[in-house]
């Protein structure tokens, strides 16, 4: 690592090069950042959501949030990807270990953590717990926006509860 660089002027130097879209040049910056600072966890998160999103290799991406999460378990902003992460790769024990840390960290964005979780059980079927996680994403949420989303989410639950009631025919004769 450059010694005219401190470790908070290179992150700084490769968050810069991800806003003008140079990812090679970030992504070289980070793995500096670690190889010389082991400990950096914002430099994990950063790689996790490189692996994550860009090249799809989730193993990858897991390791580097969870190693994000085991050096600062404070930094809010790991949990809604790693957890996205979970969800995507059916991590079921991991996914409910990960939402509980993450509404218990301060600057985690609740409604979002909720609405993973609410999307999460509506898969798998689950729709009276999808139906509990979207009441909570929509009461923790202060945008006018995400309240209708949530809503909406709201509603198409309540549709697919209705199209899986049994039907009871009533005979008149």
């Amino acid at each position: 690592m450059d010694i005219l660089y401190t470790v908070e002027e290179k992150y700084l130097q490769a968050i810069e090069e991800l806003n003008y879209g140079e990812l090679p040049k970030a992504l070289h910056l980070f793995h500096e950042i670690i190889n010389a600072e082991p400990d950096y966890a914002r430099a994990y998160y950063q790689l996790g959501c490189f692996y994550h999103y860009q090249f799809k290799n989730y193993q990858s991406a897991g390791y580097y949030y969870k190693r994000c999460i085991e050096l600062e378990a404070e930094f809010p902003d790991v949990y809604e990807h790693y957890l996205k992460l979970l969800i995507t790769l059916k991590m079921h024990k991991l996914v409910s270990i990960i939402a509980e840390k993450a509404l218990a960290t301060a600057g985690v964005y609740q409604a979002q953590i909720y609405e993973s979780l609410g999307l999460y059980a509506e898969e798998q079927q689950k729709l009276e717990e999808a139906t509990n996680h979207f009441k909570k994403a929509s009461l923790t949420t202060s945008s006018q926006n995400e309240h209708t989303l949530f809503q909406d989410h709201l509603k198409r639950i309540g549709d697919k509860q209705k199209a899986n009631q049994n039907m009871v025919y009533a005979y008149q004769g």
